[in-house]
């Protein structure tokens, strides 16, 4: 079962109380693939990136099993290129510079066999974006889940919950999902959102993992305890794109099953933040996987 993949593939300069890199690959559309390639074989991206993008990268995507014919590269244009930098504890960052260049033109356009995919995944890009990705797929996918943040809530509200309207999984944080919803406690809002469309609803809490909230009830993932975390920037985006390999893999979106999709994705979160960029996701395999599973049953049966 197709996974289509709509983000960003940008360059990345970060630091950190343990380091610095000068750009280096990020991009949710990248994180979101390189996650759900450790799952499922069938990942269809669509991005836009200058010729600057590096093309043995491209290279080692398609070895990941992912398709790339869906990245429109525009010649002497510049990828898309974030800086930034992250507070002692980790949880807050400060933003130094964000250059859109062609992401700024960015008018997804999705080859004629990628719009017939079973499952969609929506990064946090314009709703209007997102709402012209669903508008081009030939059926209605088994699944299309939407990522999004503060920033288009403060300036598109009206289109966003059109698009919102649209989708079957939304993926916020806890900011996020207090901010669309009007409600401090989580619980009130996720029943809130719920009503504006969804069918299932995460909210992310960084190191305090995650909550599922759906017909069936509520189901809290914890976030593993790590000696070291290096790297935060991909981990949202690792977590969402492990969850939906999964599930694409599976062929299975029952509540019960998102419940184990939740923890492979939190799995392979905790390795991507061990170090910069791909570095960890890149070399991580599937015994060390599982191990990290097996890991978070451990923590939370009693």
């Amino acid at each position: 079962m197709s996974l289509v993949i709509v983000g960003t593939v940008a360059f990345d300069t970060i630091e950190t109380p343990f380091g610095r890199v000068e750009k280096v690959i990020g991009g949710s559309g990248t994180y979101f693939s390189w996650a759900a390639s450790n799952f499922h074989n069938d990942i269809k991206l669509v991005s836009i990136i200058g010729s600057d993008w590096p093309k043995e990268e491209l290279a080692a995507m398609q070895q990941r099993g992912i398709d790339t014919r869906g990245i429109e590269i525009v010649e002497d244009g510049k990828s898309f290129f974030w800086a930034g930098r992250y507070h002692e504890d980790m949880n807050g960052r400060d933003t130094l510079t964000t250059d859109l260049n062609v992401l700024d033109d960015f008018d997804p356009d999705l080859p004629a066999d990628y719009r017939n995919a079973e499952y969609l995944m929506l990064g946090n890009l314009t709703p209007e974006i997102q709402m012209q990705v669903i508008s081009q797929m030939n059926a209605d996918p088994k699944l299309i889940a939407m990522d999004t943040m503060n920033f288009w809530m403060d300036v598109a509200w009206d289109s966003l919950l059109k698009a919102i309207e649209q989708v079957d999984l939304l993926m916020i944080n806890d900011e996020e999902a207090r901010q669309l919803s009007g409600e401090y406690s989580l619980v009130n809002a996720a029943e809130k959102i719920l009503t504006m469309g969804p069918s299932y609803l995460i909210i992310k809490k960084g190191e305090h993992g995650a909550l599922l909230f759906g017909k069936e009830g509520i189901f809290v993932a914890p976030a593993l305890p790590l000696a070291q975390i290096k790297d935060p920037t991909g981990a949202g985006d690792t977590f969402a794109g492990g969850l939906m390999g999964y599930l694409a893999s599976s062929g299975d979106i029952s509540f019960e099953n998102m419940k184990r999709g939740i923890i492979k994705g939190s799995a392979l979160a905790s390795y991507c933040v061990e170090d910069f960029s791909l570095d960890r996701l890149r070399t991580v395999t599937d015994i060390e996987l599982q191990e990290r599973v097996n890991t978070f049953r451990d923590i939370v049966t009693f």
